[in-house]
């Protein structure tokens, strides 16, 4: 299969070039810099173009692009930059593979779609939230419509939060554990919607191989947390108690909008890997956050 994959220098994407060569198969990665490798293609999202033969023989496409959602404060600039990252290149792709006959378009999203969820199990029959993030997903998912349009099997990746070695979740709680300065955020029930990076990258394969699998998708463990519990799970792996709580008035004046995420939560579940025959190599979060610190 001829993979070619938007996004790829990021956690999940470097991850997923690797993994897809491991598997052999081909990948072409979209640089917006003058392509340096046979493997590159040059593109710009901005102005909406890309090389002309960057889809030449493609398979599928998968896009991961965005910028961070946790990075920084969400101020009125910051949440445009959210938006314009992911919207603006996904409608350039959608439009590409539908001109381009590729017949598979794997399109980042993430469980914010679903907005506060409370307690009660999220599948991917659940209708979008009303907040900022969800509003952001909803859009972002539209934007694949062209692709759709023309026949192309679109899939929608609802990412969880990665548990990775480096980078990622752990990238920003690992060095406050570490200092003993670990702890449940707000009262610690909001659902923590995680999965590991090997199975985010093996499910991301798995939908690339997998011709019956369209539409949303959660990327998720099968077996969601509260906060309060991986807080204690993630402690336990690094051998540091977690004895804090950070209240939501402090994540507030720190994180601004943003806390309102951190305080929230799905209890997403992936009800169509699980549905499709998909194995998840972490499916308990003790076993994941060992494996990543480990």
């Amino acid at each position: 299969m001829r993979v070619v994959v938007a996004g790829s220098s990021g956690l999940i994407g470097t991850s997923l070039v690797a993994g897809l060569r491991a598997a052999e198969h081909e990948v072409v990665r979209l640089v917006r810099r003058s392509p340096a490798a046979p493997d590159e293609r040059g593109w710009d999202p901005e102005a909406g173009w890309l090389d002309a033969d960057a889809l030449d023989g493609a398979d599928a496409v998968v896009n991961l692009c965005g910028a961070g959602v946790g990075d920084a404060r969400w101020t009125p600039e910051r949440k445009r930059l959210l938006v314009r990252s992911r919207v603006r290149p996904t409608e350039v792709l959608a439009r590409a593979v539908a001109e381009a006959g590729v017949p598979v378009l794997a399109n980042g999203s993430a469980v914010g779609y679903y907005g506060d969820t409370g307690s009660q199990p999220v599948t991917e029959a659940a209708p979008p939230g009303e907040d900022f993030l969800a509003d952001l997903c909803r859009r972002w998912e539209a934007a694949t419509a062209p692709a759709a349009e023309a026949g192309a099997r679109v899939v929608l990746l609802r990412t969880g939060l990665v548990v990775a070695p480096s980078g990622g979740l752990l990238g920003r709680l690992r060095p406050l554990f570490r200092l003993l300065l670990g702890g449940r955020l707000g009262d610690g029930t909001q659902y923590v919607p995680w999965i590991s990076l090997d199975d985010e990258v093996a499910a991301i394969r798995f939908v690339l191989e997998h011709p019956e699998v369209s539409g949303p998708v959660n990327l998720t463990g099968p077996d969601p947390v509260t906060n309060a519990e991986f807080t204690k799970a993630l402690g336990e792996a690094l051998g540091r108690p977690a004895p804090w709580v950070v209240p939501a008035f402090a994540l507030r004046l720190a994180l601004g909008e943003l806390a309102d995420q951190v305080l929230a939560g799905q209890r997403a579940v992936p009800t169509v890997l699980e549905s499709h025959g998909f194995s998840f190599q972490h499916p308990a979060i003790g076993a994941a956050l060992a494996a990543a610190v480990g």
